[in-house]
Parts: structure tokens; C-alpha cells; sequence
């Protein structure tokens, strides 16, 4: 009994990080950064490129300073807006991450490779209590 148990663990664990690998936004080439790390940076006006995909109505009712905000939607038609960032660190974030794990895909698939993505995104930014524009 205690070998079948340890076996059906083993699966669950298993089918739990084949689930999370394949998640948008869990890639291994795209980093992590925490939201009081980022918000240091805004705070010494070192702040890297932020990129809010969330919908405009999203991004107008608050975003992270400094943000720039392209809809996940609009990612792909409006890439050469980007063009100047191709080399640059780009934080990516959206309210909870699924849209931003797309926009990252998108991105690396179109040659950048300095992604991060926001720990936490919108939800976790506004519940540690970081300034909102």
C-alpha cells in the first residue's frame, strides 16, 4: 500500500511540473522579477522597459509607472513599436499572468531575449501596496 501511494505521488508531482512547464510564461529563457525589486527601480529612476498587456480600459485604471501599455491582442500588428528595445531588459506584466505569458512567447518567438516577467503582475503589485499611475 505504501508503494502504491508513493508511486501515485510520484505521478501527481510529476503531472503537476509538466503542467507548469507548459504554462505561457513559465519558458525557461524568460527571467522573473520580484514587484519590490522593479519598484526600487522605478523609485531610483533606473526603472528597465515596462510592458503592461492588459486591455487599455485595464491599463487606464491603473499601471505600474512608467508603463507602457500594447494589449496582448495588439502585441503581434504593432511589434515594430518595440524595435528600439530589442537589446533592453522588458518587463512584461498583466493582471495575473496567463496574457503576459503569451506576450512573452510572442516576443521571444520575434527575437527578443531580455524578458522578464513581473512576479505577481497587477494583483500581486497593488496588494504589496507599490505606487499605481
Amino acid at each position: 500500500m505504501k508503494k502504491l501511494l508513493w508511486i501515485t505521488a510520484l505521478t501527481l508531482l510529476t503531472i503537476s511540473f509538466t503542467a507548469c512547464a507548459k504554462e505561457p510564461g513559465n519558458a525557461s529563457t524568460v527571467d522573473s522579477i520580484a514587484a519590490s525589486d522593479l519598484a526600487a527601480l522605478i523609485a531610483a529612476n533606473d526603472a528597465p522597459f515596462i510592458l503592461d498587456v492588459r486591455t487599455q480600459n485595464e491599463f487606464a485604471a491603473g499601471h505600474v509607472p512608467g508603463a507602457i501599455n500594447i494589449p496582448h491582442t495588439e502585441l503581434e500588428a504593432r511589434l515594430a513599436e518595440l524595435n528600439d528595445h530589442q537589446d533592453d531588459t522588458i518587463i512584461v506584466y498583466c493582471r495575473s499572468g496567463k496574457r503576459a505569458g503569451m506576450a512573452e512567447e510572442k516576443l521571444q518567438q520575434n527575437g527578443f531575449t531580455k524578458i522578464s516577467d513581473l512576479n505577481g503582475h497587477m494583483l500581486g503589485w497593488e496588494k504589496d501596496g507599490h505606487p499605481v499611475e
